[in-house]
C-alpha cells in the first residue's frame, strides 16, 4: 500500500490547539505560516530571505534562531506541516511508478548522494508520484520538538492547488510561481497536467529565457496561450514586466483563487496552500 505524503505521529507534542503552523524550508530562506482553524484567519505571515544559499546545518541553526526569537512560534499547535521546498525532485506517473527505484527516477537528472533518503508524495487530483528528498535534519528538528508532523514537497502543494484551479476547464493556461530565486512553470490543458519544471534564475532574462523556451518545447505560441504569474509578483515588477513584452495574454492571479479572504497576495502561494 502507498503512504505518499509522510505522517510523523510518536510521543506527541501536538495539542487540541485551533492554530495551525507551516514552514516552508529552502536553502535561500524560511517562511512561516500561522493559522487559526476556527475563523481561517491568517493569524502570521512572515519570510526571512539569506543573501546566499545555506547549507543543510546553517538552514536548521536559522531555524532554530526563528523559534526562540518569533513569539508567533510559541503557540500550542494543533498541526504542524514541513514543506520541502527543493529543487531534489522528479514527477513519475503513476502507471510507471515503482517504490523500489526511488533513487533510479531522481538520478538522471538530480544530484543526490548516497546516503539522501529519498521518499515520494501523491498529488490528490491527479495520478501522479512527486518523488523528492527532504532535508532529514529539518524533519529531526521539528519531531523533536512537537513529535507529530507532516511533510510534503512544494511542488506537491502547488501542483494540487493549479489542478483544483482548472478542474473544470478544457483550455491550456501556463501558471509560473515566482520564488526569490527560482520560479515554476506549470501547463494545464483539458484539466490535465500537460508540463511541470522548476528553473534557478538570478536576472529577468534568465526569467524570460525559460518561459519562452518552455513555450518552443511545447510548441506554444506566445500570442494564444494565457500566462498567469503568483507568488513574489506584482504588476510593478520586472517579471512582469518582461513577460507582458513578449507573451500577449499575461495576468496575476486573480483575488478569487486565494483560500483566504484576509490575504490578498499571492506572494505565499505554495505555504497558504498548504493548511
Amino acid at each position: 500500500m502507498e503512504t505518499g505524503q509522510r505522517i510523523i505521529r510518536q510521543n506527541s507534542n501536538i495539542s487540541d490547539s485551533i492554530y495551525e503552523l507551516s514552514i516552508q524550508v529552502n536553502l535561500n530562506g524560511l517562511s512561516f505560516f500561522v493559522l487559526n482553524s476556527m475563523d481561517s484567519n491568517i493569524e502570521f505571515l512572515e519570510s526571512v530571505n539569506f543573501d546566499k544559499k545555506q547549507t543543510p546545518q546553517a538552514l536548521l541553526d536559522e531555524l532554530t534562531h526563528s523559534f526562540n526569537s518569533l513569539e508567533a512560534l510559541q503557540k500550542q499547535f494543533g498541526k504542524v506541516t514541513i514543506i520541502h521546498d527543493n529543487e531534489l525532485a522528479t514527477l513519475v506517473p503513476k502507471p510507471l511508478f515503482d517504490e523500489t527505484n526511488l533513487v533510479d527516477y531522481l538520478k538522471f537528472n538530480t544530484k543526490i548522494l548516497k546516503t539522501d533518503f529519498i521518499t515520494y508524495d501523491l498529488l490528490s487530483i491527479a495520478d501522479i508520484r512527486v518523488v523528492y528528498v527532504p532535508l532529514v535534519n529539518i524533519n529531526n528538528f521539528i519531531f523533536e520538538r512537537f513529535g507529530s508532523f507532516e511533510y510534503k514537497h512544494s511542488a506537491t502543494i502547488t501542483l494540487n492547488r493549479v489542478l483544483t484551479l482548472e478542474k473544470n476547464s478544457n483550455s491550456l493556461k501556463m501558471y509560473l510561481n515566482i520564488e526569490a530565486s527560482h520560479f515554476e512553470i506549470i501547463v494545464v490543458e483539458n484539466n490535465h497536467l500537460k508540463f511541470y519544471n522548476r528553473f534557478e534564475y538570478s536576472t529577468k532574462e534568465d526569467f524570460i529565457y525559460y518561459l519562452l523556451f518552455t513555450a518552443e518545447q511545447l510548441q506554444l505560441n506566445p500570442e494564444e496561450f494565457p500566462a498567469v504569474l503568483m507568488g513574489s509578483v506584482d504588476k510593478n515588477d520586472e517579471l512582469y514586466q518582461i513577460a507582458y513584452k513578449y507573451v500577449r495574454h499575461v495576468s496575476l492571479l486573480s483575488k478569487e483563487a486565494m483560500l483566504y479572504s484576509n490575504d490578498a497576495s499571492s506572494k505565499h502561494f505554495t505555504l497558504l496552500n498548504s493548511l
